[in-house]
């Protein structure tokens, strides 16, 4: 019994430390970062490299001015094609800016996964 009130226990924090949060989904509003500065940058940039488990490249401006983030894939390279050419033909990975409440709330598209942004302002567009 002792055990199974352990691994209970282990579950729930492990959620609650993962980002995920389960909100009223019927209050998102898409929002735009305001007043964007390294806090709320560096933010984006750990939930995003968090989520997609690689380095992503994100300009300044991004989510300031659109509601939608969108990240291309690139070939990967290799020793032997340092360059590769041609097009990617997979989807690119889109996320969404909500707001609700006051959470600014980074949605992952591809299964409306939710990271709040900590130390990010935004407005609704």
């Amino acid at each position: 019994m002792k055990a199974i009130v352990k691994s209970i226990a282990a579950m729930c924090m492990l959620w609650l430390t993962s980002g995920c949060h389960i909100m009223a989904t019927e209050q998102d509003r898409p929002a735009r970062i305001v007043k964007a500065d390294d806090a709320s940058r560096a933010a984006l940039q750990f939930i995003v490299n968090d989520v997609l488990n690689t380095e992503v490249l994100l300009a300044d401006t991004a989510l300031t001015e659109s509601s939608l983030l969108v990240i291309e894939r690139n070939p990967p390279r290799t020793l032997q094609n340092p360059h590769p050419l041609g097009r990617v033909m997979e989807a690119p990975i889109q996320f969404r800016l909500v707001i609700n409440g006051s959470d600014c709330i980074l949605i992952d598209a591809r299964d409306d996964a939710r990271y709040v942004l900590e130390n990010t302002a935004c407005k609704a567009e």
